[in-house]
């Protein structure tokens, strides 16, 4: 009898600020609903136990206020480290050398041949993420809880040890892969200074914050040839005069009047780490999510919903991670060599001193749209594997106070985050559109460069149902 610990999943939910013993009090309180398997080869794990790390990683970047760029490189090494771990056990899985920039290659290991390849996954995230977030030594806690669970389901000693060096391995492999990509580097270069010139971007209120990863362009990608592969093209010239083309873009944002629904929308995909509120004389940071994090929420909520197998859940995790960072770094470039000014500063010197935008101003450049590019790249992988009429009820927002949002394909739940943008008054038009163009050259490129190495085989009939398409 085999015993499926799908329906085993563990829950991080509604973490405040006290985010360590919380997040371990969560996992400890997790109510296991079968017992221990007949035999350690019946243990298999489901998506929902990739989803779970994704989602502590979540909590601590929304603790941490990790920048939307570093979030989606934080995802993408842990989540490789996920797919690393499960090919060492299966020598037919696709390694990643060739196909993604200066990976070099990991042969399996014959000394550590009794793992269970899924826990090794789950446990070489955990240590990677735990190694590369700033607060991520709270993930250790549930690594500990963890391996209590791999216990209690029956795995034994010997395996758990095999399974812990094994994923120790990866995550050190993955690590010094990390190390190659330069990020450590940007701490060295020189401090950024906004120009203080007309159309050219400034730091907004309510926390003027400083530029956010001007230098993120360094980095090295994973499947891209170069940061500006797909350069876009040059955004709508500033200009003060009315009758000029950027004066209408900025008309269109300070004009609109907006729905309830509209404004529903602008809330749900705010995803801004940095947004605060005034609680008396004091600024408050709200607790959000980011851009990434939230497609990364999605593509759990997909996996669940198609049944899929932990190995095939670890790949498209890692596929939509890679696409995420690679989607940040071609926008991030656009947006410090371009340099735009943001609607709220334009509106206020050329049109209404009194403006304020729906949603707090990110403290970085306006153009690209930095979610309508990453959208719409994680839709278009997304839609890849599970085609174009996958639906799903998105609760990702619901941690954070919002309702969630019913969705009858991930493109239209990218069209509607890249249009959010506009209703929420942080983005001009041309922004949005150009981002939307940018991540989908982007998706397609590494949908490619995955394809070509015999990777990213589309899912067969992953559709839920209509009666299933509003549950989770």
């Amino acid at each position: 009898m085999e015993t499926n610990y799908r329906n085993t999943h563990f829950q991080v939910k509604n973490i405040p600020s006290s985010l360590p013993m919380v997040l371990f009090g969560a996992f400890l309180a997790t109510i296991f609903s079968c017992g221990s398997a007949e035999s350690e080869d019946d243990i298999v794990l489901g998506p929902e136990h990739i989803g779970w790390v994704t989602e502590a990683m979540t909590d601590i970047m929304v603790h941490d206020i990790t920048n939307p760029p570093l979030a989606a490189r934080f995802f993408a090494y842990a989540s490789l480290a996920g797919y690393e771990a499960v090919r060492q056990h299966d020598q037919t899985l696709i390694g990643m050398h060739h196909v993604l920039n200066d990976y070099p290659v990991l042969e399996p290991s014959e000394s550590f041949s009794e793992d269970h390849p899924q826990v090794s996954a789950v446990l070489a995230m955990i240590e990677t993420a735990a190694a590369m977030q700033p607060s991520g030594v709270d993930l250790l806690n549930l690594k500990e809880s963890f391996l209590d669970s791999c216990r209690y389901w029956g795995l034994s000693d010997q395996i758990i040890n095999e399974s812990i060096t094994r994923s120790s391995e990866v995550s050190k492999f993955i690590l010094a892969y990390a190390q190659g990509d330069l990020y450590k580097n940007i701490s060295n270069y020189p401090r950024y200074t906004p120009r203080q010139e007309e159309g050219y971007w400034y730091p907004t209120p309510p926390a003027y914050f400083a530029p956010v990863e001007p230098y993120f362009n360094t980095i090295r990608p994973f499947t891209l040839e170069g940061p500006a592969q797909f350069k876009p093209i040059p955004p709508v010239a500033f200009s003060s005069e009315r009758d000029s083309e950027f004066f209408r873009l900025m008309e269109e944002v300070y004009l609109i009047e907006l729905t309830k629904e509209q404004r529903a929308i602008a809330a749900f995909w705010d995803c801004n780490p940095f947004a605060l509120e005034e609680a008396g004389h004091l600024m408050v940071g709200l607790k959000q999510i980011s851009p990434g994090g939230h497609w990364m929420g999605i593509t759990d909520i997909a996996c669940r919903k198609a049944n899929l197998s932990f190995e095939k859940a670890m790949e498209i995790t890692t596929v939509v991670a890679l696409g995420l960072t690679d989607g940040f770094i071609s926008c991030w470039d656009e947006k410090y060599r371009s340099n735009r000014i943001r609607p709220e500063t334009a509106i206020r010197k050329y049109i209404d001193s009194s403006y304020v935008p729906l949603l707090q101003t990110p403290p970085f450049p306006e153009y690209l749209s930095g979610h309508s590019t990453i959208s719409t790249a994680a839709a278009t992988i997304l839609t890849h594997y599970f085609g174009e009429n996958f639906a799903y009820l998105d609760t990702v927002e619901e941690k954070y106070h919002l309702e969630s949002r019913a969705f009858s394909s991930f493109l239209q739940a990218s069209e509607e985050a890249s249009i959010s943008r506009l209703y929420g008054g942080i983005h001009f038009m041309d922004a949005i559109v150009e981002g939307q163009r940018q991540g989908r050259h982007v998706g397609n490129w590494v949908l490619q460069r995955l394809e070509n190495a015999g990777l990213a085989k589309p899912i067969a009939n992953p559709s839920p149902s209509s009666t299933e398409a509003n549950g989770h």
